[in-house]
């Protein structure tokens, strides 16, 4: 066989292999999923990092393959890097709240489908938290209104956790 021939077989044979892990690595974190009982929510964003992690991988496989050369990938990396960086920098708010975000799925008490009330004493704020995402925490009220919250305010402001929710009235 000649080189470019082995190098599309040997493509083909990573991503088969990806194709196979994604399959044999969800089946696990699945069943992790069941025994631990975690929310639906942590299991889809494991599962999208698991992807990542494995597509990246693959990445660095199938450059070696094809004999990218090491400072053609550097160069590339660094220059994503610096225009990420840049854009962060501009934006430094959203790097806060994804920080934020971060945080809070991991290692805040308060999780989705938590009644809760953020102390503020210009907006005072109380119902069921609907969703933690990367940028907004969303609260559902008693009136049934849906309200986002930056990330990094939930961090600024005092939160009760397990509130109480008000009679309905008659």
């Amino acid at each position: 066989m000649k080189l470019p021939e082995i190098q599309l077989l040997e493509t083909a044979l990573v991503v088969l292999a990806v194709i196979v892990g994604r399959r044999i690595l969800g089946g696990v974190l699945k069943k992790i999923y069941q025994n631990l009982d975690l929310q639906e929510r942590r299991f889809r964003l494991i599962n999208k990092i698991k992807d990542i992690i494995l597509y990246a991988v693959a990445l660095v496989f199938i450059l070696t393959i094809w004999s990218v050369g090491q400072s053609d990938v550097l160069l590339f990396v660094s220059s994503f890097l610096t225009i990420l960086g840049i854009t962060l920098f501009a934006q430094w708010s959203l790097l806060s709240n994804i920080t934020a975000g971060i945080i809070l799925f991991v290692n805040h008490p308060a999780k989705v489908g938590d009644r809760v009330q953020v102390l503020d004493k210009d907006f005072n704020i109380s119902g069921d938290i609907s969703d933690i995402g990367l940028f907004f925490i969303s609260i559902t009220t008693d009136e049934n209104n849906e309200i986002t919250i930056p990330n990094s305010m939930i961090f600024q402001k005092m939160v009760k956790i397990g509130v109480q929710a008000p009679p309905k009235p008659q």
